[in-house]
């Protein structure tokens, strides 16, 4: 299926793309809120400032996707495959991405605030400046994530691996560190208000 005839079967009121293969599709700076495209083959798609807010993208294949500025508010993107997405600036607010796959994706200044991330696998990936406020992290894996100035202030980092992640300026005020995986972390430059580290999460800490 190539853009002008999704286009034209949404702009008609069809809302259901299932597994339709979509690869290299350009589908920037269009609405596609509430779109259904669970299963759908995105990889290397361009969805740039194109607004899926409300949008089904159960695993869904966003592999190396260019999502620059894409609104996502309240989408569900449980298990979907986002590795080495460029999401830059992306509104993330609200969404799901249970289980999601982010290994080295960029989300450089995006807004994950309230986004549920509990699973997801973040390995590599560029959160420079991110706002994860409030996010609910729990299990995810951030292991050699750059996290340089980002928000996490009330998130839920339990049972989350932060192994070699780069923590500069990160705000982690009143996380929740319960088993957090910190090994070889740096935290001496992070942000803190009223959090306590356990015993635990600090073992291995350099």
């Amino acid at each position: 299926m190539d853009a002008d005839e999704l286009l034209k079967r949404y702009c008609a009121g069809e809302r259901n793309f299932t597994q339709k293969s979509l690869h290299l599709v350009n589908l920037s700076e269009v609405c596609l809120a509430g779109i259904n495209l669970n299963r759908a083959n995105l990889a290397n798609a361009t969805l740039s400032q194109t607004n899926l807010r409300g949008a089904n993208l159960i695993e869904a294949n966003l592999t190396a996707a260019a999502l620059w500025r894409t609104d996502f508010t309240g989408a569900n993107l449980i298990l979907a495959n986002l590795k080495a997405a460029n999401l830059i600036r992306a509104t993330l607010r609200q969404v799901d991405l249970h289980k999601g796959s982010l290994v080295k994706a960029d989300l450089r200044l995006a807004d994950l605030h309230d986004a549920d991330l509990s699973g997801a696998n973040l390995a590599g990936a560029d959160l420079r400046y991110t706002n994860l406020s409030g996010a609910n992290l729990a299990g995810a894996n951030l292991s050699g994530a750059n996290l340089t100035g980002a928000n996490l202030s009330n998130a839920d980092l339990s049972h989350t691996s932060l192994a070699k992640a780069i923590l500069y300026k990160t705000d982690l005020s009143n996380v929740d560190f319960t088993e957090v995986d910190l090994t070889k972390v740096d935290l001496h430059h992070c942000l803190f208000d009223g959090v306590t580290l356990t015993e635990r999460s600090l073992i291995e800490v350099s």
